[in-house]
């Protein structure tokens, strides 16, 4: 593995994270390259939500460690933006949609300061952006699944960051939705951002990324989507619980790489 690069937004080196003795993820080495759409995905137990905790520091490590920019994990996460699980939230607190936005402004303030005008106006903005404005002193218990992960994806737009690790934002929510995360996506990917994303649905996964992580405690794959994500790799990855590898190996078969995104 070469040494950490200024402009490689995350590596991850000789990662390894055990609960209770049991390895999660075990040697982990990887370089996410900057500016692109990246796919996570493998069977459950894989240990896909622990890389992206991992990275966030909120799981401990057995060994490894991870830089971002180039710089120890706790000096660059100001970089980062994390959308956890929505199930992961306690939605029954007592507050509205756009105080959880506003929430993703705290990096952005003074020590003990309050949120300023500006703070105000981008968290509208950003609630704007996802079509969740008119909801903005709506009770965050009230709204649907699919509004809430909106609101979550507007509150990781106002941290303004470069890097956006998300678990799981498609899980749950309706087509129109779907649509919109899609689609919010591919924007910050456009302005330079760069995208990490735990994925359930094989499918939608040549449509959605540009790169791809194959994960089963080790890696198995990693890299564009056109070169990694074949039915193989697959079989290695998921080997006898992918139930629709033919399905997604036919998919696979019949893709036009040459029009698709590098």
């Amino acid at each position: 593995m070469s040494p950490a690069v200024p402009g490689v937004p995350i590596e991850v080196h000789d990662l390894t994270v055990a609960y209770h003795h049991r390895p999660v993820l075990w040697d982990i080495d990887l370089q996410f390259p900057e500016g692109k759409l990246i796919a996570v995905v493998g069977p459950n137990g894989a240990g896909k939500s622990t890389l992206i905790k991992a990275i966030m520091g909120l799981v401990p490590l057995a060994s490894g460690h991870v830089k971002i920019y180039g710089k120890p994990a706790e000096e660059g996460r100001a970089s980062v933006a994390y959308v956890p699980q929505r199930g992961s939230v306690d939605w029954d607190f007592p507050t509205n949609a756009l105080d959880v936005v506003l929430m993703g402004r705290y990096g952005h303030l003074p020590l003990f300061g309050r949120p300023r005008r500006r703070d105000k106006e981008i968290a509208r903005q950003s609630l704007e952006k996802v079509g969740m404005l008119e909801f903005a002193n709506r009770q965050i218990s009230q709204l649907s699944g699919g509004q809430q992960q909106r609101v979550f994806l507007a509150r990781a737009l106002t941290q303004q960051a470069r890097v956006y690790l998300m678990d799981e934002p498609f899980a749950g929510v309706d087509a129109s939705t779907e649509r919109a995360i899609v689609t919010l996506l591919h924007d910050l990917r456009e302005q330079g951002g760069t995208l990490v994303v735990v994925h359930h649905d094989l499918q939608t996964v040549p449509q959605y990324f540009d790169h791809v992580l194959l994960l089963n405690l080790r890696t198995v794959a990693f890299g564009p989507v056109a070169e990694v994500f074949t039915a193989q790799n697959l079989q290695k990855t998921y080997g006898g619980q992918l139930g629709v590898l033919t399905e997604v190996g036919e998919r696979l078969r019949n893709t036009d790489w040459s029009r698709r995104r590098g």
